[in-house]
């Protein structure tokens, strides 16, 4: 069963709801361990302190910062939470903005909204029914591991999301990102690239999706275990360098012929530095 990562309330108006949080995904990967080769045995890391000169147990660790080159102040969990704000037990709405103006850039960790108790069940589910009929979010204040969050709540599969948020000193920028007036485009280049949009449209379903890499990973780990051969996969070839219709027209009648695309995607121009770079 998930565990629960949050518990407080969550205030809007004068109105209280008693919720737990919990994580609503997590990426999966493939972890290895670090092995002494000559022995095959795992390695372990030991805690070093270098004017004892001597391995330190963790029960002899205590929390510190840093405030000037090699000076430490030691921290309490008690003078931790001493400071901490309102937010750290309750979880007041600030606002309620329209979920569409929201870029999803700022979107970080996901969490399911779980009412605590019967008593919260009405409250929790009015807030959620009222965010949907409004198509709004409701934005609130966090604190979770030691840092205060902005969070928005969202109506999602009949109860509530919510992501916390990266500040806006947190999302990076880039020169060289959204410039659409530099490049003119033709309609007929507008055209064909609807038409290559339109032939490989969806609807979007997360389970048709899987990380292949893992996968790969995962057989090879069990091929090693029994003895078996590994065998390499194929990784296709870059397509060839040419014109951006011919490229785009190329791209549709493979579509039609149902075939796999093309790795990765063509970049317009067909100029013999392209051409190297695909060699």
């Amino acid at each position: 069963m998930a565990a629960t990562v949050w518990k407080g309330h969550l205030t809007f108006g004068l109105v209280s709801v008693p919720i737990r949080l919990y994580a609503a995904a997590r990426t999966e990967t493939v972890s290895f361990n670090q092995i002494h080769k000559p022995c095959g045995s795992r390695l372990k890391q030991k805690l070093h302190c270098p004017v004892c000169e001597r391995t330190v147990e963790r029960s002899e660790l205590v929390r510190g910062a840093e405030v000037d080159s090699g000076r430490f102040v030691l921290i309490e969990d008690s003078e931790i939470q001493a400071v901490a704000p309102e937010s750290a037990k309750s979880m007041e709405v600030l606002e309620f903005v329209k979920l569409e103006e929201v870029d999803p850039v700022y979107f970080d960790t996901s969490y399911f909204v779980v009412p605590e108790s019967k008593v919260g069940e009405k409250p929790y589910y009015l807030l959620q029914r009222a965010l949907t009929d409004m198509g709004h979010a409701a934005i609130a204040r966090l604190v979770k591991s030691q840092r205060e969050h902005t969070v928005i709540l969202r109506p999602s599969a009949g109860g509530l999301m919510l992501h916390t948020l990266f500040y806006t000193d947190e999302v990076r920028s880039v020169s060289d990102y959204g410039h659409p007036e530099l490049v003119e485009l033709q309609e007929k280049e507008l055209e064909l690239g609807r038409l290559f949009v339109s032939s490989l449209a969806a609807t979007f379903e997360a389970g048709k999706y899987h990380d292949r890499y893992r996968e790969n990973l995962q057989a090879l780990i069990a091929a090693k275990a029994q003895g078996q051969d590994v065998v390499s996969t194929t990784v296709s070839a870059l397509p060839p360098a040419m014109d951006l219709m011919a490229a785009l027209k190329a791209s549709l009648e493979r579509t039609k012929a149902n075939l796999p695309p093309a790795r990765p995607p063509l970049e317009a121009g067909g100029s013999e530095a392209a051409t190297a770079q695909a060699q």
